[in-house]
């Protein structure tokens, strides 16, 4: 059984797909693998254009709107991929342009606080991507099953606080510790940096073990999908986390 912590890649995706009969319409390895280099390309794209105009103008308020769309509109595209996987040629390079839009606006607000911090932040994101692979690829790390559930159960957790922090700011409060820059909030943020990252491991072996069962060809687009959802998680929370270290210089 294929598991992953990943929402858009879970143990059920590939059960209601209807499988070619043919070779050449299946799902690759090397397909996926380029369709996510155009997903972060169509990402930078869009990022760059949020960035570049919040330092030219120095006014916050001239990529909020964009950072409210971005992020609004990329989890409406998300939830249309999730649940129709034969439209991802068309929605996953539709939501990596509106993650763009959300993470560049993100990214310039962070930088404009702490400089340097997004080179670091993406440093470290792409640096972990390729460290994780290596190490799958050379069968250092193995997704086993109890790997697998461990990863799953950890990532649940984190989440389920999340959606409690949430909430609980409505009521002008929210769980201590974990938001600050104290020992606390730092070791919470390396933990959740950590999971995210593990969470790539279990996207590889995901995406192979379909590659192998021939799925559909469309859900090359639908991997590297999955894929980037769990980049723009890595990147987002090592940013926070260098936030952190930062604020207590």
């Amino acid at each position: 059984m294929m598991r992953t912590a990943n929402p858009a890649l879970n143990a059920k995706t590939f059960e209601s797909v209807k499988y070619p009969a043919g070779a050449q319409e299946a799902m690759t390895l090397k397909g996926t693998v380029n369709k996510t280099g155009f997903l972060l390309a169509f990402l930078i794209l869009s990022a760059s254009y949020t960035w570049n105009l919040y330092f030219e103008t120095g006014n916050p308020a001239s990529i909020t709107p964009w950072l409210m769309a971005g992020g609004i509109g990329g989890f409406i595209v998300a939830m249309i991929t999730v649940f129709k996987k034969n439209l991802s040629p068309i929605t996953a390079p539709a939501y990596a342009l509106l993650e763009g839009l959300f993470l560049g606006s993100l990214s310039a607000f962070f930088e404009s606080r702490f400089p340097g911090i997004v080179v670091q932040a993406v440093a470290l994101t792409f640096g972990t991507l390729f460290a994780l692979l290596l190490a799958y690829r050379s069968g250092l790390i193995k997704a086993t099953e109890n790997f697998k559930l461990g990863v799953f159960a950890a990532t649940g957790g984190i989440c389920l606080l999340y959606v409690i922090s949430f909430i609980l700011s409505f009521f002008g409060t929210g769980i201590p510790y974990i938001h600050e820059s104290g020992i606390i909030g730092i070791g919470f943020s390396l933990f959740v940096v950590v999971i995210a990252a593990l969470n790539l491991v279990l996207d590889f072996d995901f995406i192979e073990n379909a590659s192998d069962s021939g799925a559909p060809k469309y859900m090359e687009w639908y991997g590297a999908f999955g894929l980037l959802v769990t980049l723009i998680w890595l990147y987002i929370e090592i940013l926070r986390l260098l936030a952190k270290l930062n604020s207590r210089d």
